[in-house]
């Protein structure tokens, strides 16, 4: 699938939901009067709230809600932390109309739903949750950028390193303690070797990560090295997708397996690394150097 195929579909999907009618179905409520009823389930929200919630502009929230106001299906009230802000709820006539709207979604994805057997229902699912993170994360990841290692990176990628392994307490055997921490560039400017960083909107280097040669290993077998993320990067999806594009270089490069070590202590890295298919291992391999310092050895197949 590429980007026309996909915008195709989320358009079809878009059209067979009602999402461009003037109402949802037997219910007479617009798809964004509908949908901010369903948000005011879970309480009071401001006009800005609601906005932010529904990712669309404040002034096309506003007269939605005014609609549902004159309709008697929403009151306003003042916010109890700030006086010159008012919450939206629902009233009990908003809360019936609500109770109307949810059973004839639910019969009309009921109806969606028997076209379709439990294994199917299950890929279904599955293919709409990552979607939705797909989604999601490109939302996060805007304005940040992967791009390869350069020369002048070389200060700010060894103080990001130093700046992750005192926030985890990394000790010995960590990327910190490398003597050529310094001077990464030259370290994997070479033709097995790659390393990608990632900056943010303002140009700040962020994280990075790299492979190599797996020392004292057998040929075609890399080693994922000097994965280091700044707080700011995390929940936004950016270690995965750096991960993953250094896979594929690997692949690239002729590499059969990918190998290696972290600790404990980077509970999120060992999560990021078993959902993209390593495995732990009973001994390490190779000749890292690394020592007691990374106790968790992995790999997975390319």
């Amino acid at each position: 699938m590429d980007e026309r195929e996909l915008r195709g579909l989320s358009r079809d999907i878009v059209r067979e939901l009602g999402m461009l009618a003037g109402r949802c179905g037997d219910v007479e409520l617009s798809p964004v009067e509908a949908h901010l009823l369903i948000e005011l389930e879970a309480g009071p929200a401001s006009n800005q709230q609601l906005a932010d919630r529904l990712r669309v502009d404040k002034s096309n929230s506003s007269r939605p809600l005014q609609r549902l106001a004159e309709r008697g299906l929403i009151a306003w009230r003042d916010c109890p932390a700030d006086g010159r802000s008012k919450l939206a709820g629902l009233t009990d006539a908003g809360r019936d109309w609500l109770r109307r709207l949810h059973a004839a979604m639910d019969a009309d994805m009921a109806r969606v739903l028997l076209q379709l057997d439990e294994a199917e229902r299950a890929r279904l699912e599955d293919g709409l949750r990552l979607y939705r993170r797909a989604l999601q994360h490109a939302g996060r990841q805007q304005g940040y950028a992967i791009r390869p290692l350069a020369a002048a990176d070389n200060g700010a990628l060894a103080a990001l390193i130093r700046q992750v392994s005192a926030e985890y307490g990394l000790g010995q055997g960590c990327g910190f303690m490398d003597p050529q921490l310094d001077a990464l560039f030259s370290v994997y400017n070479r033709v097995d070797s790659r390393y990608l960083v990632i900056v943010g909107p303002d140009g700040r280097l962020l994280g990075g990560g790299g492979i190599a040669p797996l020392a004292g290993g057998e040929k075609g077998v890399c080693e994922l090295q000097k994965m280091y993320f700044d707080a700011a990067l995390r929940r936004r999806g950016l270690g995965r997708r750096l991960l993953r594009q250094l896979l594929a270089k690997a692949r690239a490069l002729g590499y059969r397996q990918c190998y290696l070590e972290t600790t404990a202590a980077l509970a999120e890295a060992v999560c990021l690394y078993e959902a993209e298919g390593f495995v732990r291992l009973p001994a390490h391999w190779g000749a890292t150097g690394h020592g007691a310092g990374c106790e968790i050895a992995m790999a997975r197949a390319l």
